[in-house]
């Protein structure tokens, strides 16, 4: 047989191979001798045809387990892995021993495919039983297989029990973690290495890079960079573009040019690795500089290199220029069927407002490629274009699309607004029905429920999740935050607390929206000695502490918070100024408005709105009227809120004429918060005259605001002014509005009581009621003393 091998090693083509494989029927030899039947099957594997591999396997008589392995590990080449595995079951029924050799290729077939882990699992039974665990080869191949697959605990359940760790063994774990997203494990593992003595090489230290880019930890990326270049590594140029990279994610643009400048031999792979730098870092003009340079230096851009420079184009909004590199792809046949492009050329054209071209790319494209709809779905939906992305996910639907979880939750967080959870509904149900459910989805439909008022509905989706993340918890907490449903949220908080869940930054902002709704100050103070234990403060969270202070009473916290902050944005100077304002510190409010202009920061109309309501509340006309006419030097026009609030403090200071003379003077129509801003101070003053002038304009509002209806039937039932007064509940009525019930709360031992407008209390009733009457008895024996002197 030794003389043929030269002639199989001469086979360059499937046809040399065929007419070798013919002369050795003609003469024999593939009758009894496995060894040139096993080097036929291996040959043809080679040149692309694993069915004719198999054809040979099957038409020898007696195959051993070598020839079963070699198919087998032909088998895994060409990712055939059930028919391996199916080999492998085969050769356990038919063979009572079975070469070691066979085990490393079946590991891998189980490893290229989570279904095959329980067989993974059983190979690695026979492997002991079989007593060749102890080998390199295979304690390597486990090792691979228990990562691929998912189970890490097993894994290093076998590196552990490796008498020899070598350079492979812990790269290979080193792949484990990272492809299983255990980044910070990943880096364990590599320093443990390192300590062993063990020596990386340029493969382990791409892995090592690659994870730093996952973690976005600049100081761990420098660390990782400088044992590159003391192992002189820096030189290989597919390290150079991971480390170019790791640098963009972690927020080191000026290294990550560094690195580029030193690549001596700049292919498309690094000019696309700058390129996307640029675009992580959001300098996308930088970005199509590089991609002009590419093209004066020689280098031909592939395809990942036009995704990223039709982003840039979108996110800059040159469609001119997009429309270019469109050209280039179709002239270069680059990528001919759109599969690879679609869902840039629709970004592209959407955020360009080209939203007819986008659906014509898609059309084009039709069902070949799922995420060019996504793209287009997800860009309908955050426009606010519900009716739109709703649509398109219908058409998809009919054209027999299977929509994947990606589609499905943006088409349900496009029913948040205007009153379609009834379709929301709908796409649950379709979830249901077609088990495409994933945490993305369904922290989508807690979201969905959520917003529209409906936290039973989400409750339940929330309790049918086992495995829930940090997101889950949070959608749920902020759910009941932002429902009024403050004491669920903390409850819930507690829980997560109370068995050490992980949290984050969006943790603590809902909790402490809630302690702030309901006037927790214990609860709050208590959150916020959590907040700086778990280190999580931002300039959100610091921001919400401000207000939630400042609405439970504890101005001087909030002074304190606002005070030690590093940074500061709009919002918190905002929230500072709203908070002297609600205590009635107009000196300290306007004192934080100029120190907010000379920092640099621009008012917008928030800001405008709370120092006129700080006005508002202590009374200071002369310093309304100021700021209400200050917000045309900044280029803001008043809006309805603006105009309220000022007609509100002209009309308690009882300035009633100017008031109305405002309200005239308005660029647009006067709505109900402002017409009833004037009312207000008319019942005041007392001035029923002025009531009665403007009636016609009161008859004429038409609001969902139960608030401005009751004022004026309480105004109209005051003056006996009956038939006005149910004219006025009529309406209330045929709009179905309610009076929403007023209520007050108070904090005892760290717990809020609530206390309704007819409700009896939920404690000590005898006791309060007896206070009460205490304090009645008094007054009236205050009044009688009084009148007697």
């Amino acid at each position: 047989m030794t003389q043929y091998m030269p002639l199989f090693r001469s086979c360059s083509s499937l046809r040399t191979l065929t007419q070798l494989h013919a002369h050795l029927l003609v003469t024999g030899r593939l009758r009894h001798d496995p060894l040139p039947v096993t080097k036929l099957i291996e040959s043809y594997t080679h040149m692309g045809s694993p069915d004719s591999s198999r054809l040979v396997f099957e038409s020898f008589p007696y195959p051993d387990s070598f020839m079963y392995g070699v198919l087998i590990k032909c088998n895994v080449w060409c990712h055939l892995f059930d028919a391996a595995i199916d080999l492998y079951h085969k050769l356990v029924l038919e063979k009572t021993q079975i070469s070691k050799f066979v085990f490393p290729s079946v590991l891998r077939a189980c490893a290229g495919a989570r279904e095959h882990f329980g067989v993974g699992k059983k190979v690695h039974g026979r492997i002991v039983k079989s007593g060749v665990d102890n080998d390199d080869v295979i304690e390597t191949s486990l090792l691979c297989m228990y990562g691929q697959t998912g189970s890490l605990s097993d894994a290093e359940k076998v590196f552990d029990r490796m008498s020899v760790r070598d350079l492979v063994a812990w790269s290979t774990l080193v792949s484990s973690c990272l492809e299983n997203g255990e980044v910070f494990e990943a880096l364990r593992v590599f320093r443990c290495m390192v300590d062993d003595g063990v020596e990386p090489d340029v493969v382990t230290m791409i892995s090592v890079v690659e994870g730093c880019g996952e973690l976005g930890c600049l100081r761990t990326a420098k660390s990782v960079h400088g044992q590159i270049t003391r192992k002189m590594f820096d030189f290989d140029e597919t390290l150079c573009n991971s480390l170019l990279s790791m640098y963009s994610k972690c927020g080191g643009l000026l290294s990550a040019e560094r690195i580029f400048e030193m690549i001596v031999n700049k292919n498309a792979v690094s000019w696309t690795a700058v390129i996307s730098s640029y675009n992580r870092g959001g300098f996308y003009e930088k970005a199509l500089r590089s991609f002009s340079e590419m093209f004066k230096y020689g280098v031909e851009p592939n395809l990942v290199t036009l995704y990223s420079v039709l982003s840039s184009c979108g996110l800059l909004r040159l469609v001119r220029e997009g429309k270019s590199v469109h050209g280039f792809a179709v002239r270069r046949e680059l990528d001919p069927n759109y599969e690879s492009l679609s869902p840039a050329l629709v970004e592209l054209y959407a955020e360009c407002g080209r939203l007819s071209d986008s659906e014509m790319v898609l059309h084009v494209v039709g069902d070949r490629n799922i995420v060019s709809w996504n793209s287009l779905i997800s860009l309908y939906a955050n426009k606010g274009m519900v009716i739109e992305a709703l649509s398109l996910f219908r058409e998809m639907v009919t054209r027999r699309l299977r929509p994947d979880s990606f589609t499905l939750a943006s088409s349900i967080s496009s029913c948040v607004n205007d009153g379609l959870v009834r379709l929301g509904k709908q796409i649950h149900g379709h979830v249901i029905r077609t088990d495409v459910s994933d945490e993305f989805v369904q922290n989508s439909m807690i979201d969905m429920y959520s917003k529209n008022g409906l936290m039973d509905s989400a409750c339940v989706v929330f309790g049918q999740i086992k495995h829930r993340s940090v997101v889950t918890w949070n959608s749920m907490l902020c759910g009941f935050s932002q429902n009024g449903n403050s004491s669920e949220a903390i409850n819930l908080f507690d829980y997560m607390y109370s068995n050490c869940l992980e949290m984050n930054e969006v943790t603590f902002l809902a909790v402490i929206q809630a302690c702030s709704s309901i006037g927790s100050l214990e609860k709050g103070r208590w959150v916020h000695h959590k907040l700086i234990l778990c280190g999580l403060k931002d300039l959100f969270t610091e921001t919400a502490l401000i207000d939630m202070y400042a609405k439970c009473g504890d101005l001087n916290a909030a002074e304190t918070v606002f005070k030690v902050m590093l940074n500061r944005s709009i919002v918190s100077w905002s929230s500072m100024i709203n908070a002297y304002g609600m205590h009635g510190r107009i000196g300290s409010a306007i004192t934080t408005f100029n120190q907010m202009v000379e920092s640099g920061t621009k008012p917008n109309e928030v800001v405008f709105m709370n120092i006129l309501s700080a006005c508002g509340h202590s009374g200071s006309v002369k310093e309304g009227k100021f700021y209400f006419k200050l917000m045309k030097s900044f280029s803001i026009l008043p809006n309805s809120e603006h105009f309220a609030c000022f007609i509100d403090l002209l009309s308690r200071s009882g300035d009633l004429k100017e008031a109305y003379r405002t309200i005239k003077e308005m660029p647009f129509l006067a709505d109900a918060s402002v017409w009833g801003s004037l009312v207000n101070g008319c019942r005041i003053h007392q001035r029923m005259d002025i009531i009665k002038a403007i009636k016609k304009d009161l008859s004429d509002i038409v609001t969902d605001d139960t608030g401005y209806y009751t004022l004026l039937s309480n105004i109209y039932a005051e003056e006996g002014e009956w038939e006005e007064f149910r004219k006025t509940r009529s309406v209330m009525k045929s709009l179905s509005l309610k009076k929403v019930p007023g209520y007050s709360s108070i904090e005892i031992d760290q717990k809020v009581y609530r206390f309704g407008a007819g409700e009896e209390p939920c404690f000590g009733t005898e006791e309060i009621y007896r206070c009460l009457g205490n304090l009645q008895h008094v007054t009236i024996e205050a009044d009688y003393l009084q009148i007697s002197e």
